[in-house]
């Protein structure tokens, strides 16, 4: 898994200065920390992945009310040592969370973003890797136990209780062309 979060964020071309700011502390905190930078045990922060599932017809995307932030985010998680790969974490937490099989991964990460972890007492950072997945036509989700709640939004009016960084996601899978 180390192998390929290095392959992954070595070779993503970043859309912004930003990003590639924010891709170079990825890869010196995975170069600090080759261990256990991966694995939330890492008391200096930890690589996540999270994906933005928009419907068949990418005009909604799929939110989770966060249990215990209480915001609208897109749906994701730690790594665990099953994961091989970023993308497969991804995917994995995007069908646990929704309750939808069948879900499409568009190739590559679409944006990468550093957050504290506003849940967590002793305080520690999210490294988070974003994906973008297609939901297959008619598809239902179901709300997990990580979830308060669990609705389509239209892309573009997304609920208040979402933060800049999921407003950014959103924009840019909009934007893609796979």
């Amino acid at each position: 898994m180390y192998a390929d979060a290095v392959r992954v964020l070595r070779g993503w071309s970043a859309p912004d200065a930003d990003q590639e700011r924010v891709r170079l502390e990825f890869l010196r905190h995975l170069e600090e920390h080759p261990a256990d930078g991966l694995w939330r045990e890492c008391a200096a922060g930890h690589l996540t992945a999270s994906t933005a599932v928009l419907d068949a017809s990418r005009s909604r995307v799929l939110l989770t009310l966060h249990a215990k932030i209480k915001a609208w985010l897109q749906l994701g998680g730690h790594c665990e040592p099953a994961d091989r790969t970023l993308a497969g974490a991804a995917l994995r937490e995007a069908t646990e969370e929704s309750g939808i099989a069948g879900l499409r991964l568009l190739p590559g990460p679409v944006q990468l973003d550093r957050h504290a972890v506003r849940c967590h007492p002793q305080g520690t950072w999210h490294l988070d890797v974003q994906y973008v997945a297609i939901a297959p036509q008619d598809a239902r989700h179901a709300v997990s136990d990580e979830s308060d709640d669990l609705a389509w939004f239209p892309v573009d009016a997304l609920p208040e209780t979402s933060d800049d960084v999921v407003r950014a996601l959103v924009a840019r899978a909009r934007g893609l062309r796979c």
